[in-house]
């Protein structure tokens, strides 16, 4: 099943902007708090609280995608305030997990290929040039 990224014209877009803030903002309280328990109780060096948060970030995408896409469950005024802002805001390893799944549905195996090892390549490069900057500027 294809699906085309764009986004929903909704007509009140003053309160989609609301209710994506409002969502933004509990997903960001919700990722601190579970990253930081997780990572209390598991301890050590590896860090489990952001690979739980992004694993289960990708499972609560991935539900939500199938109830409103899939099934039409959720209604355009709760996807948007749910999955761009709450979920995108819990993580945004969900948002590539699913994009790379929807690809693999599709059998866009060169395009999954190029979004996930790009991702992960470019972006460690992306981290260690911010880090190079950040730590040259006074």
């Amino acid at each position: 099943m294809a699906y085309t990224y764009q986004r929903s014209r909704c007509d009140d877009i003053d309160m989609t902007l609301v209710f994506l803030a409002v969502g933004g903002a509990f997903g960001a309280v919700s990722r601190y708090l579970v990253q930081g328990w997780v990572q209390d109780l598991a301890g050590g060096r590896f860090p489990w609280g952001t690979f739980v948060v992004n694993i289960s970030g990708s499972f609560m995408l991935g539900l939500v995608f199938a109830l409103a896409m899939d099934r039409g469950v959720l209604a355009p005024e709760i996807r948007v305030p749910l999955m761009v802002g709450f979920i995108g805001s819990y993580t945004t390893f969900s948002t590539l997990m699913l994009e790379s799944w929807v690809l693999v549905e599709e059998g866009d195996l060169s395009h999954l290929l190029i979004n996930l090892v790009g991702s992960v390549v470019i972006g460690m490069i992306a981290v260690v040039a911010g880090l190079a900057l950040g730590r040259t500027l006074p």
